[in-house]
């Protein structure tokens, strides 16, 4: 009886000074009473300051990056949060959304305080903005390790954007399978919807997966007349028609140069795609010209595309063309498009990137007509990889060939490129590298209705230290107001079980 009890008053014993240990890293619950002010600047991960935040987008936690501190408390409105000596403030997600409703069309003061061996200090307060428009509930994208010869494991995956919860569409492995190895890329939906998507695979098991809601079926788009199968895709708002490019793509490795890799384009043209029929035929094909990354208008009147010349000048002739990948210099061009004989008109320039030295790609046209965003960079097309790729805006009544205007507010000094608008035309998504240079991100921008950009913000995570510890890309971020309607043992099955139907060739 004697050694039971003192084990039990052992085990409580241990409980206790447990219990004293551990209130001394507890999380502080309130805003201290007494503290001073500090002129030092606050130094959060991901920068959440002074930002505009739509109504419905999940709770912005963040880091405080602050060593001399073991502390920390974040007033945001009328809500408190406090954090231990990692600093990292975890909004809890009720509470935010209630907040959100209540702060529409409003300013959210958040002000943070630090615990240092003096006392609690006061940083200097910054605000949140909500904005009146929601952005679209669901985000999808690829993750992708930042190789270049290898797919490894791969996948497309949707994030709502509401919260946190992330679920795979298709991944290629779990685990690396040599004999299961394939690419996933090019994902597209119709208008903002999920009734019809589409996605690439490439390697084994490849083909085009097209879906109409929970039915999916792989295509191979590819023939003797066409240079390669359906590469970067855009479905016509309305009709069961896809725009391709069909690229022939090659690889160029910089041994010294401050980009890492080029990808080009040796020959590229532009097809249309009936999914109703399984049917493709040529819009465009040239070997003077490298058509690619075809855009539909929202009114699927106007096709829009980047072309580069590939005829060769009595200079390069003897020159490699691999060796001129810094001389392809992309405009913007449009083409009408009649959707009763769904004939293309004559080519019409809009926007001479070229002319002043400079090279263009993905154009992305405003859900109202009134714009069209792009990539911007020095040379070339895959702008990715490119230190000086911005975004560019341009309005479509300027004067034709006009460059527009650098999203000033929202572009960064690194790599700034693939891009999306949200359906009510109030927010762009898109791929940054500026955290380090190296992977990847997505980054929101607000959108006003006079036309002007605002400061972007990085894709909130639970953990925001996630935005570190993830050694992937994030690629192609694509808005949608619904969730994929397949799920992923669905997409599996086709993938991995049936053989691509090949479409039929119209000349």
């Amino acid at each position: 009886m004697f050694k039971v009890q003192s084990s039990i008053l052992k085990v409580l014993s241990f409980l206790s000074l447990f219990l004293i240990v551990g209130a001394c890293t507890l999380r502080p619950t309130s805003v201290p009473t007494s503290y001073t002010e500090t002129t030092d600047s606050l130094a959060i991960f991901p920068d959440y300051r002074d930002i505009i935040i739509p109504p419905n987008i999940a709770p912005l936690n963040f880091i405080v990056q602050d060593a001399s501190a073991d502390a920390f408390v974040a007033e945001i409105g009328k809500l408190v949060f406090g954090a231990k000596s990692d600093g990292k403030i975890d909004i809890d997600t009720a509470q935010w959304h209630h907040l959100l409703s209540e702060s529409v069309g409003k300013t959210i003061q958040v002000t943070v305080y630090a615990r240092r061996v003096g006392g609690w200090v006061r940083y200097a307060p910054f605000t949140w903005t909500v904005a009146s428009e929601p952005i679209d509930t669901y985000l999808s994208y690829r993750l992708i390790e930042p190789g270049y010869e290898l797919y490894r494991q791969l996948g497309l995956y949707q994030r709502n954007l509401t919260n946190f919860e992330e679920t795979p569409i298709y991944e290629n492995n779990r685990v690396f399978e040599a004999n299961e190895n394939h690419c996933v890329n090019c994902h597209n939906y119709q208008n903002y919807d999920t009734e019809r998507m589409l996605f690439h695979v490439r390697a084994s098991h490849g083909g085009t997966i097209i879906t109409e809601g929970k039915e999916a079926r792989k295509v191979a788009i590819r023939h003797d007349s066409i240079l390669a199968s359906g590469v970067y895709p855009s479905w016509h708002p309305t009709l069961p028609l896809v725009a391709f490019s069909t690229n022939n793509t090659g690889q160029v490795f910089h041994l010294q140069h401050p980009e890492k890799i080029e990808v080009l384009d040796l020959a590229s043209d532009l097809l249309l795609y009936d999914a109703s029929t399984n049917a493709v035929s040529h819009i465009l094909r040239s070997r003077d010209a490298l058509e690619t990354f075809p855009c539909w208008s929202p009114d699927g009147l106007r096709l829009y595309y980047c072309v580069a010349s590939a005829k060769e000048s009595k200079v390069e002739e003897s020159i490699p063309f691999v060796a001129r990948y810094d001389s392809l210099l992309y405009d913007i061009y449009s083409l009408s498009f009649d959707p009763e004989s769904r004939r293309f008109g004559e080519p019409c320039l809009e926007v001479a990137a070229s002319a002043e030295g400079l090279s263009a790609s993905v154009p992305r046209i405003s859900p109202d007509g009134r714009y069209i965003l792009y990539t911007l960079a020095h040379y070339g097309q895959f702008h990715i990889w490119h230190k000086g790729a911005d975004l560019w805006l341009k309005s479509l009544t300027e004067s034709k060939g006009s460059l527009g205007h650098p999203l000033s507010s929202a572009n960064s000094p690194d790599a700034d490129s693939y891009h999306t608008w949200s359906s009510n035309g109030r927010w762009i998504v898109f791929s940054s590298r500026r955290d380090d240079g190296d992977f990847t991100r997505p980054y929101i921008a607000y959108f006003d209705p006079d036309g002007h950009d605002h400061k972007a913000f990085l894709l909130p995570q639970r953990d925001p230290e996630q935005n570190w510890l993830l050694l992937k890309s994030y690629n192609v971020p694509e808005l949608t107001r619904s969730a994929v309607r397949l799920s992923h043992e669905g997409f599996a099955h086709v993938v991995r079980h049936t053989e691509a139907t090949p479409a039929r060739y119209l000349p």
